[in-house]
């Protein structure tokens, strides 16, 4: 299940990145490296400076030093717009997800399919609702209908829309913010074998958890935010539940990691 992807370039790196706000420094010189086809979970305690790194590489914010480096090129991101373009999609925590819209319109919101109508492009739902299907029996995920409100799916099934809709472009690195953080016990395995799926697909997953049960299920390595710096990290084979623990806390084996002052998420 955690094979060895060393042997390509890394697909996504941060290069000492840094975020400051005013006085306060969210992130120091932080590295990150996400591999081709690769799952890596992120982990840290509140304030560890995950959401603000995450944010950072789906173009939200703009480093304040360091640089993001895509497919071995230094990139320049002035939103997340630009980010979707060269194929970084970010899944939120809360969805943004529209509620009274079917779950096709939902997939290709902002990207609908079009056919010309007398020189006018004119939406069309045919396709779209083909195009929507074919994709999520690509990825396994079982709904009743494409035409389905989103309102009426479970928070599994929301959850597995959002994913779909981040990958319905080809998308090669997708960011996870607590994928299974509102989910009942029973949906959380099916959402974490939609990231193997993934992963099968060759698209590179970055998991923001607390969850260490989804860390060891579904990632391949994990690196540890600790006050807006790295900490540690490991393959999963290498490491253990209580080791990561500790690297939240900012512990390895006896020793302490010194705090920084000024560090917030």
């Amino acid at each position: 299940m955690h094979a060895s992807t060393t042997s390509a370039p890394p697909i996504l790196q941060a290069r000492d990145v840094s975020k400051f706000f005013g006085a306060i420094t969210a992130l120091r010189g932080v590295n990150l490296q996400l591999m081709p086809g690769e799952v890596l979970g992120v982990v840290g305690d509140n304030g560890a400076g995950k959401s603000t790194l995450m944010k950072v590489l789906s173009g939200l914010f703009a480093p304040s030093e360091g640089e993001i480096v895509f497919e071995g090129r230094t990139i320049q991101m002035q939103s997340p717009r630009d980010s979707r373009r060269i194929g970084i999609e970010m899944v939120y925590q809360d969805l943004a997800l529209a509620g009274n819209m079917p779950i096709h319109e939902n997939i290709f919101l902002g990207r609908e399919v079009q056919k010309p109508l007398l020189g006018l492009p004119l939406l069309n739902k045919k396709a779209q609702r083909e195009m929507a299907q074919e994709h999520l029996n690509r990825l396994k995920i079982h709904v009743k209908s494409v035409d389905q409100n989103v309102e009426d799916l479970s928070g599994g099934q929301r959850q597995a829309v959002a994913i779909a809709r981040a990958t319905a472009f080809d998308a090669k690195v997708v960011i996870m913010d607590e994928p299974t953080a509102a989910l009942a016990i029973k949906e959380v395995g099916k959402v974490l074998d939609l990231i193997h799926i993934l992963k099968e697909q060759k698209v590179a997953v970055i998991i923001i958890s607390h969850r260490m049960d989804d860390i060891f299920y579904a990632c391949d390595r994990v690196m540890a935010l600790y006050q807006g710096t790295n900490f540690a990290e490991s393959s999963i084979a290498n490491t253990s539940r209580n080791e990561v623990i500790g690297w939240i806390m900012g512990t390895k084996g006896n020793t302490t990691a010194l705090a920084h002052d000024g560090m917030v998420q």
